[in-house]
């Protein structure tokens, strides 16, 4: 499967009674219903450690593209209106700052990484407490509650898988205990955030900014609110679009396909 293609559904896997792995690319696997694959006895893979590097990579990049004003000084850069650049053009400095990393899985963890070279001090919410060598390593304090980390953070950065749990897991609630100066950032999934929230969150300041490559539905519709805000940053789902990452995951699919078909374990099952 690549970009959630071909859709695996009832109709396909009783076409297919031979079917014995499907191989996703990516890491997110909301697009596929388990239980039916399992019932069919088809397993399944995907390729999460293929796109963690850049995908972490592309977070930091929204992270700083948003918190420095980076569309909009290049629209202003090149507009044809410009006679002059403001001496009041403020962004907001990352260096020294707060980051709250809400998933602390491979992706989150080199968020992480990044983010202590830039001095940041990291909170970070998860299911599972990481361990006391790996939260040494980055400097990376532990939140049981999310809304203690949404309260003290600067920037909030998404990086879960989207499940029953994680539905809308940001709405109106959680954006009102957020910091006025806060920027979401979401390189996760559309649906762990409540976009109608979010729309109006942005609009009544409520927050300061949003860094999204993820919406629902992609793309947006060309009248949708979070198009026209200038305090919004968003990008169509690029967070792991390398040619490195994208033959890697190929390459890892290819593994699990082999492996599906010899009976031999098969590497990033997903059970």
């Amino acid at each position: 499967m690549w970009y959630h293609r071909p859709v695996i559904n009832e109709e396909l896997l009783q076409s297919l009674p031979y079917l014995k792995i499907v191989a996703s690319s990516g890491v997110g696997i909301d697009h596929l219903d388990l239980n039916l694959l399992s019932s069919y006895g088809v397993k399944v893979s995907n390729t999460p450690f293929a796109v963690s590097t850049d995908t972490a990579d592309f977070g930091m990049a929204l992270m700083l593209a948003s918190s420095r004003r980076l569309v909009e000084g290049y629209q202003m850069a090149v507009s044809p209106d410009t006679e002059y650049f403001p001496a009041d053009w403020l962004g907001s400095e990352v260096s020294g700052a707060t980051l709250g990393i809400v998933g602390m899985g491979s992706i989150g963890y080199k968020v992480a990484k990044r983010a202590k070279a830039f001095e940041m001090k990291i909170l970070y919410h998860n299911r599972n407490q990481r361990n006391k060598e790996e939260e040494s390593a980055v400097g990376a304090i532990y939140c049981k509650k999310i809304d203690d980390l949404l309260q003290q953070s600067d920037f909030v950065l998404l990086s879960v898988n989207l499940t029953p749990q994680t539905h809308k897991l940001i709405g109106k609630r959680e954006l009102e205990l957020m910091k006025p100066t806060a920027t979401l950032i979401n390189i996760s999934r559309g649906l762990v955030v409540d976009q109608d929230a979010l729309v109006e969150a942005l609009q009544n300041k409520v927050i300061k900014a949003a860094a999204l490559d993820v919406t629902y539905p992609e793309p947006l519709p060309r009248d949708h609110p979070l198009l026209k805000l200038k305090n919004v940053t968003i990008t169509p789902h690029i967070g792991s679009a390398t040619g490195k990452a994208c033959r890697l995951m190929m390459e890892n699919m290819v593994e699990s396909i082999q492996a599906g078909l010899t009976g031999l374990p098969i590497p990033n099952e997903v059970l």
